[in-house]
């Protein structure tokens, strides 16, 4: 196994959920970690508890010049970046394709597409530079199983998957890893984002059964990134023993 304390870290999406977690997790094990994310006030917040180890970065990853200049621009303890995680993403909305907003659809397809493609473009020159490095996409079992409203979600996360894939196969021989991981139901903001800050919608979602939490999620991708470097998961799924798969609908006269 890798030793975590070796590590630099960059994670999107850090001031809350999967995010937070995962930093909090690297953070743990000795890992340097740089900290992106929009909301600052909880950046300060984060590093001020986590210590020196900690780079608060504010960052839009919609901004392709932001995410360049931040790239470009890390401090010399923190520029060799060995892991990318690509968690920043979000739903938003739940309508059906004929009434849904567009501009829910573009917010979640210039975070979940057009942010993780500019992060990855933006770091991984310099992995394979230094022939070391994985990229860690967090995708979602929406890219793979339908469900009504979850249309143009669903739509971003399978994309996810699939530039995972080719990224795999594009880095053939450069020993830089890539991996999918793909969550089923976390108990995080998630839905308070999605519902657009409705609280009785979001915990409805939750009611009456144990989802997977954000430091689950953040365990599974400490575990993939720490395997020796040799072994590449491709793609990981992930749900909790309560969830599981619908059975086809039927729309009968």
């Amino acid at each position: 196994m890798i030793d975590a304390s070796e590590m630099i870290v960059f994670v999107t999406g850090a001031t809350a959920g999967i995010g937070e977690a995962t930093a909090r997790r690297f953070i743990k094990e000795g890992a340097r970690v740089i900290a992106a994310g929009r909301r600052q006030d909880r950046l300060q917040a984060l590093a001020a508890e986590l210590g020196e180890r900690c780079l608060p970065l504010a960052l839009d990853v919609r901004d392709e010049s932001a995410v360049n200049d931040a790239a470009g621009g890390l401090p010399k303890d923190f520029e060799a970046v060995d892991v990318l995680v690509n968690n920043a993403g979000l739903a938003r909305g739940l309508g059906m394709a004929p009434d849904a907003n567009m501009e829910d659809w573009r917010l979640m397809v210039d975070t979940n597409i057009s942010g993780l493609i500019y992060c990855t473009r933006a770091l991984l020159p310099r992995m394979v530079a230094r022939e070391r490095g994985h990229v860690v996409n967090v995708g979602s079992v929406a890219g793979t199983y339908p469900y009504p409203g979850g249309n143009v979600y669903g739509a971003t996360k399978a994309f996810v998957h699939q530039f995972t894939l080719g990224l795999k196969a594009d880095l053939l021989g450069h020993n830089v890893r890539a991996t999918c991981i793909e969550p089923g139901m976390v108990e995080t903001e998630f839905s308070l984002v999605r519902f657009k800050g409705d609280t009785d919608r979001a915990s409805k979602i939750y009611a009456g059964l144990e989802a997977l939490s954000a430091d689950d999620i953040a365990e599974v991708i400490h575990y993939v990134a720490t395997l020796p470097r040799h072994v590449n998961v491709n793609v990981l799924e992930v749900m909790p023993v309560v969830q599981a798969f619908s059975p086809f609908a039927f729309k009968r006269d």
